[in-house]
């Protein structure tokens, strides 16, 4: 019935119709006079319009985030983030349509309603926490107030956000039969023979070494506890020159610690906005490894496009930790520079990206993100 052997299928008595819309698109019109589809062409283009967005905007870029963190598909961070991107970009271009309607078209519920919930459903109850859409008043509202109609919750039942992101899963493959292979007929039973007991040495050999440590944690003793400034930095909400800055160079071990700018390759790329921000924040999860042993000031620079992209980052040690570098791909988008600190002018650029200092470099700031 579908050429490809796939599911959802629907039987009709002039045969089979394939592919989840065109489903919907029948059952809606099978009634004339079902106001799942409005009067005017005008209005049903719409309504498929509004399905097809709905389709390949938020559903796939949904799909995208949800199957590699159920073990469905393998987890790609270019992929994964571009899907987010794409994903918010989607919900907010949503997000302005409901600003000033209620439904997508016409002033009740349509088909391009229920594909949108169902859609915005999946994301809402497994990976879309709360800090994510928040970003989308609106279309927080149009979600909630539908999923809470009778005949929505008939179907959904009670519908409740999920609260966590989901740990990723590894990739997960069919089963496979196991082969069971016919015993011959009075065959004498097999008796194991007992393993000769190994030397003490051979087994403490075979016993599971200890996780290495961290070099960074071999290193001698820092004046300098990190969680300490982090504390001083999340606390200080007036004064911060004279409180957290001047904290910051009483708490500083140079010969512990080191500090570094960087600098983004390719800023000619950055025309976008959003884009931008969230090309930074999906930087600083992938840094998540090194937050025992960092602290980061990355700040989005322009009013408008290309914008700039610019970091302060401190370090436990005096490079750049070699599992930092080999396991974040961002690190060799920038350019990394040593802050030597013995350089007043350096310095000061230290204290106002610390600060989030406006105009930096003479340009506003359209975003500030720490690191901590």
């Amino acid at each position: 019935m579908n050429p490809l052997g796939k599911f959802p299928v629907l039987e009709t008595p002039d045969g089979p119709v394939f592919e989840s819309n065109a489903i919907a698109r029948y059952v809606a019109r099978l009634n004339g006079d079902n106001a799942l589809y409005l009067s005017t062409p005008i209005d049903n283009a719409r309504i498929d319009q509004w399905i097809d967005f709905s389709t390949l905007e938020i559903d796939s870029n949904i799909l995208k985030l949800y199957l590699p963190r159920f073990g469905y598909a393998p987890y790609l961070p270019p992929a994964v983030e571009a899907a987010n991107s794409a994903l918010k970009r989607a919900l907010g271009a949503l997000n302005t349509h409901l600003a000033s309607n209620t439904y997508l078209v016409g002033d009740s519920v349509t088909l391009a309603d229920i594909i949108t919930t169902c859609n915005l459903y999946l994301g809402f109850t497994e990976i879309l926490v709360k800090s994510f859409t928040s970003e989308f008043p609106h279309v927080e509202r149009y979600f909630w107030t539908l999923v809470n109609q009778p005949n929505f919750r008939k179907i959904l039942g009670q519908v409740k956000q999920t609260d966590v992101v989901p740990p990723l899963q590894s990739a997960k493959k069919p089963a496979q039969p196991k082969e069971s292979k016919p015993k011959p007929k009075d065959e004498p039973k097999k008796v194991a023979k007992p393993e000769p007991e190994k030397p003490k040495e051979e087994a403490e050999e075979e016993a599971p070494k200890p996780k290495p440590k961290n070099p960074l944690d071999l290193l001698p003793p820092s004046k300098m506890i990190l969680d300490e400034w982090k504390r001083l930095y999340s606390n200080t909400k007036t004064n911060f020159r004279e409180v957290a800055i001047k904290g910051f160079w009483d708490m500083y071990d140079p010969e512990g610690y080191s500090l570094w700018f960087c600098d983004y390759k390719y800023n000619d790329e950055n025309t976008v906005s959003f884009v931008t921000l969230n090309k930074v924040g999906g930087f600083l999860q992938r840094m998540d490894l090194a937050r025992k042993y960092a602290f980061g000031k990355m700040l989005v620079i322009g009013s408008q496009a290309p914008f700039k992209v610019k970091g302060l980052w401190l370090f436990r040690g005096q490079e750049i930790p070699q599992f930092v570098i080999d396991e974040c791909y961002d690190m060799e988008l920038y350019e990394w520079t040593k802050v030597d600190i013995s350089d007043e002018t350096q310095k000061e650029r230290v204290n106002q990206m610390i600060e989030d200092y406006e105009p930096f470099e003479g340009e506003p700031l359209l975003d500030a993100k720490c690191f901590k």
